[in-house]
């Protein structure tokens, strides 16, 4: 409940992620929300002393429905989204909007039921985390793994990136940069609990 608290305060006190929130709420999609490094790193930011940093090079949007699976939808959300940018502090936010409910064929995963349950299949467990406005001064919190290894600075592989795709989540933590960017970050082992 303290993290929930915390990750609401972070994103509440950040201008631009709270607009953008906003933004993405007005496509009134249905399970609709915005995750991964856009929240991770606002966590990881704060966690390190440091003020808002600007969202990083794509801001990921994850909505669900299966009547709705075409590519063609998700371009034009993104369109939607670009339109209204000027709006926002930062008018060069990359927009990456994916309907899950096609997004098993690319990762090679059995069907997912809702975004959540797509965020099962993400890298990692403080990546899999996304957030939704839900009214004035409130939003919500998607996190199949919780909140947990996110403020504790812990990188771990999900289930899913555990065994046979270790190698993927390896080199997507080299290739980030994220240990050099975020000093006080710990890797850990799937099967380790902090």
């Amino acid at each position: 409940m303290l993290h929930a608290a915390a990750l609401r305060a972070i994103l509440f006190n950040d201008p631009l992620r709270w607009q953008a929130l906003e933004l993405v709420r007005t496509l009134q999609r249905p399970d609709c929300w915005i995750g991964a490094g856009f929240v991770r790193n606002a966590v990881w930011d704060h966690l390190h002393g440091r003020p808002p940093g600007p969202p990083p090079n794509d801001v990921d949007v994850l909505w669900f429905d299966p009547a709705r699976a075409e590519p063609s939808e998700d371009t034009t959300l993104e369109a939607t989204l670009r339109s209204h940018q000027p709006d926002l502090a930062w008018p060069d936010l990359a927009w990456s909007v994916k309907n899950q409910a096609r997004m098993h064929i690319r990762n090679h995963d059995p069907p997912y039921a809702s975004s959540a349950d797509a965020m099962r299949c993400w890298p990692e467990t403080a990546t899999a985390v996304a957030v939704r406005r839900t009214g004035p001064g409130h939003c919500e919190i998607a996190a199949p793994f919780g909140l947990d290894d996110l403020f504790a600075l812990i990188l771990r592989p999900t289930p899913s990136f555990a065994g046979d795709k270790h190698a993927a989540y390896l080199q997507r933590v080299r290739t980030k940069g994220w240990l050099a960017a975020w000093p006080r970050l710990r890797m850990q082992p799937a099967h380790i609990k902090p």
